[in-house]
């Protein structure tokens, strides 16, 4: 059975969320929260939370253990950019672009690796 959550509007890059999104594919879902938590990255803290929220799905809702779930898919996709203008010399204006991205993990109930 798959379990699915996702979080929006994460105000990191989405090429910078992908290192440690990487870091956690195809572990167990307990495991690639202990990954996340001690990552250096800033949005180490934003994926472990998205997992812990996985592991309650699948609790909650499906009657499922979290200990036997395992990482079936985990990515970081563009979202929505806030545009911003810095004044440049002689009147000119130079654009900041501040990215954010949408993370979302399907985990799969399975009780030995494939």
């Amino acid at each position: 059975m798959e379990v699915r959550a996702s979080v929006s509007r994460v105000r990191c890059s989405p090429r910078k969320a992908r290192l440690v999104v990487d870091a956690v594919r195809g572990k167990r879902v307990m495991d690639g929260i202990a990954i996340a938590r001690f990552l250096p990255n800033k949005t180490g803290t934003d994926v472990e939370r998205l997992l812990k929220s996985v592991a309650a799905n699948a609790e909650n809702n499906f009657d499922l253990d979290p200990e036997d779930l395992w990482i079936k898919a985990i990515y970081a996709d563009d979202g929505p950019s806030f545009r911003r203008f810095k004044p440049k010399a002689r009147g000119r204006v130079g654009p900041i672009i501040k990215r954010t991205c949408s993370i979302s993990v399907v985990a799969e109930d399975r009780e030995e690796r494939r």
